[in-house]
């Protein structure tokens, strides 16, 4: 064979063994050194290709493809530093258990550490925040290296798709010239299929587990992040048999659709409620059961980092079960379907309406709350209530994800809420919320802060190659807002200068630069009405001008108000 037919066969073979292996979509960035595979990846009908130059934004586009569809989602670019700007996504893939398989395109070998362009060393530089790594041979007519393609590049899947699922790296090397040809077929690959056990619990564990739910009647339910694919149903009938209050992290997705019967039980306010000195000694729990990371509300850690429960039982699928706090007691290594299956009936009881009173005495509040001016909160509640069924909430992190947290109340609305909080960072959000409404195909909404948005504004590019429906919120507080709220702030000095950052920026030029619908807004009445006017293009930009100041003062009021009401209550 020709070097030309061989690299061919290469590149079709890992298409092949990539599709075999469940990938259906690939996003690529343009560059020399990844030819060969990006013509293989457009020229295979059957796999969905996305487009995105800027390789920090294409990374997190990926990631937001792969969150919201469940599927492992190949991210390919050239070599150099071109793989360097896809850490800070891999990072957040590798907390968040995102699949993202990442192809990063190499110099030959003759070419390293010699001074050659765009040559740096890839060999694992993503380090321990990829589940795998694998430098791959150079293209050659060869049965081994084909058996090693097909197992290697079906093991990176099965290490990227099992619990806890995450990114792999996969570093190919290619020769000039890199052309190949288009009508050669995809080869059959010699790995068929993986085949993953089916998790469960044996009766001796399940008799266990119905010991430590059974033996307390002062028990509660966190739930942080968790798979779009739980079963709400099953998850609200554990819970409405052990009638235990379900403490519901916005990204457990349990605030929406939650079934009527289930309402008193999906404790929403929880955030506020713990800021309560006299209830929290009073809401001490003899038992927690956590399904999904430990939810990120500062006063939910505090207090059950200082009360210590007796049984705290962590339900994780990974042997390396999150616990933050380190108060686990009891960790089951299984899925969260696993344990729902497990029936322990109880009645109603003093605990559980002790959780449900303070949580609608919180909503009282939080539903009459009209804000002030300069406030962020009272956008953050508009927008929330303004959001129709059948959409998806994307919040940045900072203050949106905190006011997510307060001000997005449980519905019976079908709305789907992400967020990056696997490391919690302010980088690509725009371009994960672009990748989530490719995947997921329904109208999206993403809540920002002026920084982080300033931080991905290359993800805009993307609507440049893909159609998108996505309403971006910008809170323009004209810095980082988070900090007011820190005490750096009482410091004084050098506190705008480290930590405020004000840029004076606007966004209404980079808004006409992608001919986005565009408006500034000063007012909650100018905001609710923007937001009853029709979307007429692809992309919508609400630039919500506040004031820092303001805002923590608002915020703390409202804490204040809500404070006292569960005081007097209790």
């Amino acid at each position: 064979m020709d070097n030309r037919t061989v690299l061919t066969d290469y590149v079709r073979r890992m298409t092949s063994a990539l599709m075999t292996a469940d990938v259906k979509s690939a996003v690529i960035s343009p560059g020399s050194r990844s030819t060969p595979l990006a013509y293989a990846f457009a020229s295979t009908d059957e796999l969905n290709v996305h487009m995105q130059v800027d390789e920090r934004s294409a990374a997190y586009f990926a990631l937001g493809l792969a969150k919201a569809s469940g599927d492992p989602v190949v991210l390919l670019c050239t070599s150099g530093t071109a793989a360097s700007n896809y850490h800070p996504a891999i990072t957040e893939a590798y907390y968040a258990r995102i699949p993202l398989i990442v192809i990063t395109a190499d110099r030959p070998h003759e070419l390293r550490e010699v001074g050659a362009p765009q040559a740096i060393d890839q060999i694992r530089m993503y380090g321990q925040h990829v589940k795998y790594s694998v430098d791959f041979p150079l293209a050659e007519s060869n049965a081994d290296i084909d058996d090693f393609l097909d197992r290697h590049i079906s093991r990176a899947l099965s290490v990227a798709t099992s619990a806890p699922r995450g990114p792999v790296h996969l570093n190919v090397p290619f020769r000039e010239p890199l052309l190949i040809d288009f009508d050669r077929e995809l080869p059959t690959t010699t790995f068929q299929k993986r085949i993953k056990g089916s998790d469960g619990l044996d009766a001796s564990t399940v008799q266990q587990i119905t010991q430590l739910l059974t033996g307390t009647d002062k028990g509660l339910i966190i739930v942080g992040e968790m798979p779009l694919e739980l079963d709400k149903a099953a998850f609200w009938d554990f819970a409405n048999a052990l009638q235990w209050p379900v403490i519901c992290d916005p990204l457990s997705n349990l605030r929406a659709e939650v079934p009527e019967e289930c309402m008193p039980l999906c404790i929403d306010h929880y955030d506020a409620i713990l800021k309560s000195d006299v209830f929290t000694k009073k809401a001490v729990p003899d038992t927690v059961i956590r399904f999904g990371a430990q939810p990120v509300a500062k006063p939910l850690s505090l207090f059950l980092k200082k009360v210590r429960p007796a049984t705290v039982i962590a339900v994780d699928e990974s042997p390396e079960f999150r616990d933050s706090l380190g108060i686990v007691t009891h960790h089951i290594q299984t899925s969260t379907e696993g344990v729902m299956q497990i029936v322990v009936e109880k009645p109603e009881n003093p605990y559980t309406e002790m959780w449900t009173a303070a949580n609608e005495a919180v909503s009282m509040i939080t539903d009459n709350y009209e804000g002030a001016a300069g406030d962020e909160g009272i956008f953050a509640k508009i927008l929330f209530e303004h959001l129709p069924s059948g959409t998806d909430l994307v919040s940045g992190s900072s203050m949106p994800i905190r006011d997510v947290d307060t001000f997005f109340r449980k519905t019976d609305k079908d709305i789907t809420i992400f967020a990056n909080r696997g490391t919690n960072g302010i980088d690509g959000v725009v371009s994960t919320a672009f990748g989530i409404q490719a995947a997921r195909k329904r109208p999206a909404w993403l809540l920002i802060g002026d920084l982080s948005f300033l931080h991905d504004v290359n993800g805009l590019i993307v609507t440049r190659f893909h159609d998108t429906d996505l309403t971006i919120v910008i809170i323009n507080n004209d810095g980082g807002g988070i900090f007011s709220y820190l005490p750096q702030a009482e410091a004084g000095n050098h506190f705008e200068e480290l930590f405020g950052t004000p840029t004076g920026l606007t966004f209404s030029h980079i808004a006409a630069m992608y001919d986005a619908q565009y408006a500034a807004i000063r007012s909650p009445e100018e905001f609710k009405k923007e937001l009853a006017k029709e979307k007429d293009k692809p992309v919508r930009i609400i630039e919500v001008f506040t004031d820092r100041k303001a805002n923590v003062k608002a915020h703390r009021d409202l804490w204040r108000q809500i404070t006292d009401r569960i005081d007097q209550d209790e």
